[in-house]
């Protein structure tokens, strides 16, 4: 029996198993990013998910964390071991930007499922590459972006698309930082600094509401006197027939919680989402009454919306039914596309 008629078997029987009930079996793939811990907990709270296995391929970082309390429950395994156990439906990428796409392949071509930490790479045919083969292989592909079910910025984002704001002008987000030296080296490898690290995030929710910007303007400086190379003030403007977005980025700002927000303009009304966490606020300031919101000055607190939970309820619930995530292959390529041309990579 071939390689491919024995993948395909496996892939069938799991199938069959996640259908009848079985919990979504998952292995970590790396363990150097910070997002690694709540992820976890995130799979660890969830009754659809049984986190079995970790692999870390490089020696030092393995055996830094191999006393980390979240990991003890699972086993260490190789990467090859962990690609070749075909009881695994899903396997979550948590390390170096540089190995996302090239594992990221090694995991689909696997048959299994990919929950991949953003930024992926700083190169737009790779990532096309992986989203294709993805595609082609009909397995699930999510990015690790953090506001993609954030209450505060989907009520936002409906406000633009049902028109309650009127006219819309503009999008502004920010989303500042306060990076140590280690983190601010694994940063300024890549020209785009801050704005490729994190502005993502905002670009994700700019791209989810308004599709693509005709076109893209950046300004990626070394602003503080910290003495190293990082692009750490960093900003970018999207330009739409009708409506500018504005994304800013900083790598040395106090307070960070405060300094992160995102927010609708609108001939009519306006919707500010600050702070974003931990219990995010929305202020919402309307000409007349519009959809939900009434006439005037109106705040809203939300309850806590803590991370990735809903992102690994939703992939979870797709892998198990088969139904396609909420967020395209087609929205993943156009979101890489334009944080790729908001940190001066592509044109």
């Amino acid at each position: 029996m071939d390689i491919d008629r024995r993948r395909f078997l496996a892939g069938a029987i799991a199938a069959q198993a996640l259908a009848a009930g079985g919990r979504v079996r998952t292995g970590i793939l790396g363990v150097e990013h910070s997002h690694l811990g709540g992820k976890l907990q995130a799979m660890y709270g969830n009754p659809d998910y049984e986190v079995v296995s970790v692999c870390e391929p490089n020696e030092a970082t393995r055996r830094a964390r191999s006393g980390d309390k979240a990991l003890s429950r699972l086993r260490w395994v190789s990467m090859d071991e962990m690609l070749a156990d075909r009881t695994l439906d899903l396997i979550v990428f948590e390390g170096e930007v540089k190995d996302a796409v090239p594992f990221g392949k090694r995991v689909i071509e696997a048959g299994k499922h990919l929950h991949l930490e953003k930024p992926p790479t700083n190169r737009m045919e790779p990532f096309r590459e992986l989203v294709e083969l993805a595609r082609k292989r009909n397995r699930l592909l999510q990015l690790g972006y953090l506001w993609r079910f954030h209450a505060g910025t989907t009520a936002a984002i409906e406000a633009c698309k049902e028109g309650w704001l009127g006219d819309l002008l503009m999008i502004r987000a920010t989303i500042d930082s306060d990076r140590g030296a280690d983190q601010r080296a694994v940063e300024a490898r890549y020209p785009g600094g801050s704005m490729f690290e994190l502005g993502g995030h905002m670009i994700d929710r700019v791209v989810a509401a308004l599709g693509r910007p005709a076109t893209v303007r950046h300004w990626l400086r070394h602003d503080t006197s910290v003495k190293d190379t990082l692009k750490d003030n960093t900003l970018a403007v999207f330009e739409y027939a009708s409506t500018l977005a504005i994304i800013a980025s900083s790598s040395k700002v106090s307070n960070v919680e405060r300094h992160r927000s995102f927010e609708a303009i609108g001939a009519d009304g306006s919707v500010m989402v600050q702070p974003m966490e931990p219990a995010p606020v929305i202020r919402i300031d309307m000409r007349e009454d519009r959809g939900p919101y009434k006439k005037g000055t109106q705040e809203i607190a939300l309850p806590p919306q803590p991370r990735f939970i809903k992102d690994f309820e939703e992939l979870g619930r797709a892998i198990r039914t088969g139904r396609p995530l909420q967020y395209s292959y087609n929205h993943e390529l156009l979101l890489h596309e334009t944080l790729l041309r908001a940190s001066g990579e592509i044109a």
